[in-house]
């Protein structure tokens, strides 16, 4: 389901903007900064301090993910069911240790591991892509806009 193109970008780029329902239906987004593939069907993120989005997944575990290459301007889209592995719990002692080689101390603070079983995945291109602009085009484009951004 993962393709080799969506697992770099998600490596590269792992901050996901997370969509969940709210209990009263409502939707909300929040970034996420400590996801990893853990599989061609599975990926997986830290919960180090979000309780909006436990409490949301706990109630409908049905979630949709964002990772955005701010240079090409790609996307990776993915949805699926998440399961919440509590600190203690057998599947996060096991999972644990590839949160502590990719993101160090702050790994020590994670209270749940939130594992993405996913059903749907996509890549998406920004439509100057439609119009004949080339990836190194795109890139030139926008490390210029960052730059004058964060100079």
């Amino acid at each position: 389901m993962l393709s080799a193109e969506m697992k770099g970008l998600i490596a590269t780029f792992p901050l996901g903007f997370v969509a969940t329902v709210t209990p009263d239906g409502a939707p909300a987004v929040s970034p996420k900064g400590t996801f990893l593939v853990l599989d061609d069907h599975t990926i997986a993120y830290s919960d180090i301090r979000s309780p909006g989005t436990r409490r949301n997944l706990t109630a409908n575990p049905v979630v949709e993910v964002n990772f955005i290459d701010p240079f090409r301007r790609i996307a990776v889209r993915v949805a699926g069911s998440a399961v919440l592995h509590p600190k203690g719990s057998d599947w996060f002692t096991a999972h644990r240790p590839q949160w502590l080689n990719a993101f160090g101390d702050l790994a020590r603070r994670i209270s749940c591991l939130v594992e993405i079983r996913l059903n749907s995945a996509q890549m998406i291109w920004t439509p100057p892509y439609d119009d004949g602009v080339t990836e190194d085009e795109m890139i030139a484009l926008y490390k210029t806009k960052f730059a004058e951004v964060y100079p």
